[in-house]
C-alpha cells in the first residue's frame, strides 16, 4: 500500500497534459522509444485530429520501486465531469501551467474542483523552453492562487523533459496524510503525495470477512469483450474469475480478467486495495454498470456504497434525426453505446412530422455536441440531421404545475401558462487588462449583468451572470474575436429566472416547421426573425413556384422573405408578335403555378435546420 501513488494531471487546455505524460511514461519506461508517438494517450482518432482529449485515460508507471498510476484528463469547460471524476480516484493532482499564458479559466475551476476533494497539489510550470516563457510572472500568479512557497513550484518541459524527474520525485515523496477522508497534514516537512489510502489493516485476507469496495471511474463497451470497467480499488480486492455485484445497478456479473493499463491492457490475478486497474466483465448491455457505481464481491457485499458522482445534468439539447428512417435502430443502439462511458449524456425519443423518428440528445456544451455527432458519423457510419440546439426551460402552468420542456415545439399553449423560466449561468473571463470594454460590452448585448471584476497579476477575472440561451451559439467565438483569441472562459448553471419569453415560430409556404421553432426574449424576437427568414432564404432552393418564408409569434407575422419561382418563358415558342396570344400563354403558366402552390411539396434541405448555428 505505501508503494502506491495514485494521481492526475490537471490543466487549462493546451497547456500540456498529454505531452507531460508523454515524458513519464518514456521516463519511467513504461513505453519503449519505438513504441512511442505524440499524445499516446489520446488514442481517439478525434482526439489526435483535433489535438485535444476528450476520454480521460489511465495508465500506470513504476519509478524508484513504487507504483504510480496516473489518470490523464481533459481540459475543456465541456468535459470537466471528466476531470471531476479523475479527481475521486486520486490522491493527488498535478497541476500544469502554460509559462507563455500564465493561469487560465480553467485552471481555476480545476484548483476549485480539486480543493473540494481534498487532493494535495503540486504545481508545475510547463515550457519553460520556451522564448516566450514568464516564469517568474507565473510562479507569482500560482503562488497567489494556492498559498504555497516559490520553492514548491516545479519548472518542466513537456518538450525535452526537463524537470518531469522532478515531477515524479515529488509524486513519491514521504507522504505524511492521516487518511484519505480527513486531509490532515501532519509534521513540518514539506511532504507532497498521499499514499493511496484504504483500510488500516490492508493485509487481511478476504475469507476475514473484510467486504471490497471499488469505484468505477470510467467504462466502455468493447464489441468482442462486454463491457469493460475502470476502476479504482477502495477496499478489499478483486481476483480473476470473481464473481462481482455492481452495489447501485443490482446486477451481478463475472470479472474474466482484470489487470492494469501500461498503456496496453496487462492481465495480472488479482487488483488490490489502492490500485487503479481495469475488470473485463461479461456484461452485455449499457445499463448494467453505470460510472459512479461500486464495485463489489457479491459472495460477501459491502454494506454500504462509496459516495459515487453527482448526476450530470446536460443543459444544451438537439434534436438528432438519420436521414434515411431505416438508420433511425441504429442511431439508438450508437446512442447506447456511447452513454454507457458519456455519463452527461441524456436522450429520449423524438417525432417530427418532417423529419420522421429520431433522438433528442442532451450535452454539457457545443463542442461535447459536435464531438458526439462526428463520432455517430465516423464510428458508426450514420447520416444525420441536427436540429438547432436550445436548452431546458421551466414552465409554470395556471394550475400551478411545473413543466420542464427541452424544445420549443414542446411549449403548451399560452393562454394556460403563467410564466416561462429559463436557465441562467454563472460565468468567469480571464483576459488581458486592455480588454475589459470589449468583454463588457458583449456580455450587455447577451443580456448579461457583470457580478464582479478582480485582478491576477496583470490580468483581469470578470464574473458574470447571462441566459444560457444566449451563450449557446457564438458566445465563445465573438468573445475569441473581441480579445484576440487571449480570453478564456469557464461557467456554470446557476439556476432558473422568470423572463419576458417567447416562442417564434417558422412558416414555409405556409405550414408551420416545428424543428425549427425557437425561444427567445420579446425584445430580441424581431431581429431574430428578421435574421433566420433572411437565412433560409439562402438554403432553401427555389421552387417552380412562389415561396413565403414567415417568423410569427402566435398569429403575428413579425418578419418574412420570398422564394421568387423559377420563370420558364413559355412564349418562346410564339414567332409573331401576337399580344392576346402571349397573354393567354402566360395566364394559363400562373394558373399552373397557384395549383403548384397549392399542392407543391417543398424539400427542406438538413443545413436549413442548423441555421441558428450560422450566425455570421
Amino acid at each position: 500500500m505505501d508503494k502506491i501513488r495514485n494521481f492526475c494531471i490537471i490543466a487549462h487546455i493546451d497547456h500540456g497534459k498529454s505531452t507531460i505524460a508523454d515524458r513519464m511514461m518514456e521516463l519511467s519506461g513504461t513505453v519503449s522509444k519505438r513504441e512511442m508517438k505524440e499524445q499516446l494517450l489520446d488514442s481517439m482518432e478525434l482526439e489526435r485530429e483535433k489535438g485535444i482529449t476528450i476520454k480521460l485515460a489511465p495508465v500506470t508507471m513504476n519509478w524508484k520501486g513504487y507504483t504510480l498510476n496516473l489518470i490523464d484528463t481533459p481540459g475543456h469547460v465541456d468535459f470537466s465531469y471528466e476531470v471531476s471524476r479523475s479527481l475521486q480516484a486520486v490522491e493527488t493532482a498535478v497541476l500544469v501551467v502554460d509559462a507563455t499564458q500564465g493561469i487560465q479559466a480553467q485552471t481555476l475551476a480545476n484548483v476549485y474542483l480539486a480543493l473540494e476533494q481534498d487532493l494535495k497539489i503540486i504545481p508545475v510550470i510547463n515550457k519553460v523552453d520556451l522564448p516566450a516563457a514568464d516564469v517568474e510572472g507565473v510562479a507569482a500568479q500560482i503562488i497567489n492562487l494556492l498559498g504555497c512557497s516559490r520553492d514548491e513550484i516545479i519548472e518542466a518541459s513537456g518538450k525535452t523533459g526537463l524537470g518531469v524527474d522532478k515531477i515524479l520525485d515529488a509524486i513519491i515523496e514521504t507522504p505524511s496524510l492521516d487518511s484519505r477522508s480527513s486531509g490532515a497534514w501532519q509534521g513540518e516537512e514539506k511532504r507532497r503525495s498521499p499514499v493511496a489510502t484504504g483500510r488500516a489493516d490492508a493485509g487481511r485476507e478476504l475469507s476475514d470477512g473484510v467486504s471490497t469496495k471499488a469505484l468505477i471511474f470510467d467504462s466502455y463497451f468493447d464489441d468482442y469483450r462486454g463491457v469493460v470497467l475502470y476502476v479504482r480499488i477502495f477496499e478489499g480486492e478483486i481476483k480473476k474469475n470473481a464473481e462481482i455485484l455492481m452495489m447501485a445497478a443490482g446486477t451481478k456479473g463475472l470479472a474474466l480478467e482484470v489487470g492494469v493499463l501500461t498503456p496496453k491492457m496487462s492481465p495480472r490475478e488479482k487488483l488490490s486495495e489502492g490500485e487503479i486497474g481495469y475488470i473485463v466483465t461479461n456484461l452485455k448491455t449499457t445499463r448494467e454498470a453505470r460510472v459512479g457505481d461500486t464495485v463489489t464481491i457479491a459472495k460477501n457485499p459491502a454494506a454500504q456504497a462509496l459516495p459515487g458522482y453527482k448526476h450530470v445534468l446536460p443543459f444544451v439539447y438537439a434534436g438528432f434525426f438519420p436521414v434515411s428512417n431505416d438508420q433511425y435502430k441504429d442511431l439508438k443502439e450508437a446512442i447506447e453505446k456511447l452513454s454507457l462511458s458519456d455519463s452527461a449524456l441524456v436522450y429520449e425519443p423524438e417525432n417530427s412530422p418532417v423529419l420522421g423518428f429520431g433522438l433528442r440528445i442532451g450535452f454539457l456544451g457545443l463542442l461535447h455536441m459536435d464531438i458526439i455527432r462526428e463520432r455517430l458519423e465516423r464510428e458508426f457510419g450514420l447520416d444525420l440531421i441536427i436540429t438547432n440546439p436550445s436548452t431546458n426551460y421551466e414552465v409554470v402552468l395556471n394550475n400551478g404545475e411545473i413543466l420542464e420542456i427541452k424544445s420549443a415545439a414542446d411549449l403548451p399553449d399560452m393562454s394556460e401558462v403563467l410564466e416561462i423560466r429559463e436557465p441562467w449561468v454563472k460565468g468567469e473571463i480571464i483576459l488581458p487588462k486592455s480588454m475589459i470594454g470589449n468583454v463588457l460590452n458583449l456580455i450587455n448585448e447577451k443580456r448579461g449583468l457583470q457580478t464582479n471584476l478582480s485582478y491576477i497579476e496583470d490580468r483581469a477575472v470578470i464574473d458574470f451572470e447571462a441566459p444560457m440561451a444566449n451563450l449557446l451559439t457564438d458566445f465563445y467565438d465573438q468573445l475569441k474575436s473581441a480579445t484576440s483569441g487571449y480570453a478564456s472562459f469557464n461557467y456554470e448553471l446557476s439556476g432558473y429566472r422568470t423572463e419576458d419569453l417567447v416562442r417564434v415560430d417558422f412558416l414555409v409556404g405556409g405550414h408551420k416547421i416545428d424543428a425549427l421553432s425557437i425561444m427567445c426574449h420579446r425584445s430580441e424576437a424581431d431581429a431574430i426573425g428578421r435574421e433566420t427568414t433572411k437565412k433560409l432564404k439562402e438554403v432553401i432552393p427555389r421552387q417552380n413556384w412562389e415561396v413565403a418564408l414567415q417568423a410569427a409569434i402566435g398569429a403575428r407575422i413579425i418578419a418574412r422573405e420570398t422564394i421568387g419561382a423559377y420563370r420558364k418563358d413559355v412564349t418562346v415558342k410564339i414567332h409573331t408578335g401576337d399580344r392576346d396570344r402571349k397573354a393567354k400563354l402566360l395566364e394559363k403558366q400562373k394558373r399552373g403555378k397557384a395549383r403548384m402552390k397549392r399542392f407543391g411539396k417543398i424539400d427542406i434541405p438538413s443545413e436549413a435546420f442548423t441555421v441558428m448555428l450560422k450566425r455570421d
